[in-house]
């Protein structure tokens, strides 16, 4: 089971997309961040004190951290999208069972180190068939380092994990060049260990932003990490989280298929809630979209798009920063005047999907040239040709980004639209109100 109660259910399995009647021109506001969400809700439950935090993302991803925290004992009320937390300070009330996180890639990567610092307890944490495929076996190299107990339950490499309490501490090395999650997770969990611990990064780090959001909050609720400036060398000592009121960020990575809709459409959209004092790396995919040609107006709360006649391409682009936006680019560079390329983000096909091969053989169904590269892609500009309906593999950034194709060509028809669940339940309805044709069929 991948989807929650939280999850948008369509009307129909398939989404059919098509242009607006004239150019998107529109103030918006998006969802809460799945990035900061899910962090937050572990933190608080961890803390010592209650804590509310405002700005929550419902979504499937959150909805499986807050289920986790009440199978683990924790007290935890939602309302709308705040959430009261009151924490345990470290030791989970429940002290066995089973835990299904779901295709949270982050919850996943973030629950087995904070169990471990536990004093007391063992569990089993498993997902989805989708996330058992997914990365983990850094993670679970580094927490044995560090003295912890976590074993294979079934397929070594894979989830389930048996996580048995307990976290001695000192140093380990983790490789970067998967996931920043993997540090995440390690730095959530460390100040519960018995003894301080050292954390080197190998091999580089993809999205070191990432890091930086989770050192900010475990910072807000009263824990210091001491860092290099490229976040390979951290240190955290033994602390304690105080709960206290926090509000999240908007999500930045929801506000950019809004704001390429503006590119494409030769349009406007402002998000509201989202600006360039973000931590969010995808706050800074509007200098790609400037790139090609629209004007971009950037505020501490706003970020805005004005697209173009015609999106420049011939562009070489590095989205290792900013990977989640790689395939928003992709399909904007099929409307540009040039080819695009896109590099950086071999990491993208240890994702929901493989995001990389995915994107270009769906773009192959549509008549467009998309070459496939081992850390990217080629898109040459073409026409696409509305077919066969495009399946995005249950990957929620796949199913956005081909809705985006809807902006320019009727009838851009997606499978299993449900998926945006994952981070954006709201997105199909959103694009609807910009005035997107959206419609569902079987």
């Amino acid at each position: 089971m991948t989807r929650s109660p939280w999850s948008w259910q369509p009307p129909g399995s398939i989404a059919v997309v098509s242009p607006p009647p004239a150019p998107v021109d529109a103030d918006i506001v998006v969802p809460g961040s799945k990035s900061f969400t899910n962090r937050a809700l572990l933190v608080a439950a961890l803390a010592e004190g209650d804590s509310t935090l405002t700005g929550v993302l419902r979504s499937d991803d959150s909805y499986w951290a807050v289920q986790v925290l009440r199978q683990l004992g924790v007290a935890v009320q939602v309302d709308g999208t705040t959430v009261h937390v009151r924490g345990c300070g470290g030791r989970w009330p429940v002290t066995e069972g089973t835990l299904y996180v779901g295709s949270a890639g982050t919850l996943a990567r973030f629950l087995p180190p904070v169990l471990a610092a536990a004093p007391e307890g063992q569990w089993i944490v498993d997902g989805s068939e989708q996330l058992r495929r997914r990365p983990i076996v850094p993670l679970v190299d580094a927490l044995r380092q560090l003295g912890a107990r976590v074993d294979y339950v079934s397929v070594p490499g894979q989830f389930p994990l048996r996580v048995t309490a307990g976290l001695p501490g000192g140093s380990a090395v983790v490789s970067g060049n998967i996931s920043s999650q993997f540090v995440s997770g390690l730095l959530l969990g460390a100040p519960y260990a018995r003894a301080p611990v050292h954390i080197q990064v190998s091999d580089g780090l993809v999205q070191p932003a990432y890091v930086g959001i989770t050192i900010a909050l475990m910072r807000a609720f009263g824990v210091d990490v001491a860092h290099d400036s490229e976040y390979t060398t951290l240190h955290v000592a033994p602390r304690v989280y105080r709960g206290r009121a926090f509000t999240l960020e908007a999500d930045a990575s929801t506000a950019c298929y809004f704001l390429t809709l503006a590119a494409l459409t030769g349009g406007r959209v402002r998000v509201c809630n989202v600006g360039v004092d973000s931590l969010q790396p995808d706050a800074r995919f509007v200098d790609v979209l400037e790139a090609m040609g629209c004007a971009v107006r950037r505020g501490a709360g706003f970020l805005e798009v004005k697209g173009p006649k015609r999106l420049r391409g011939n562009l070489t682009v590095d989205m290792k920063p900013m990977s989640d936006q790689a395939l928003t680019l992709g399909v904007a560079a099929v409307f540009a005047d040039g080819p695009v390329r896109v590099r950086g983000v071999a990491h993208i096909r240890g994702h929901e999907s493989d995001r990389i091969h995915v994107f270009c053989t769906q773009m192959a169904r549509l008549g467009i040239r998309a070459d496939e590269l081992e850390d990217g892609f080629v898109v040459y500009p073409g026409s696409p040709a509305p077919g066969p309906a495009l399946d995005p593999h249950d990957d929620h950034r796949q199913a956005m980004a081909f809705a985006l194709l809807g902006a320019r060509v009727p009838g851009i028809r997606i499978l299993d639209p449900g998926c945006v669940s994952k981070t954006c339940p709201s997105f199909f309805l959103m694009l609807s109100r910009l005035g997107v044709d959206v419609r569902f069929a079987d």
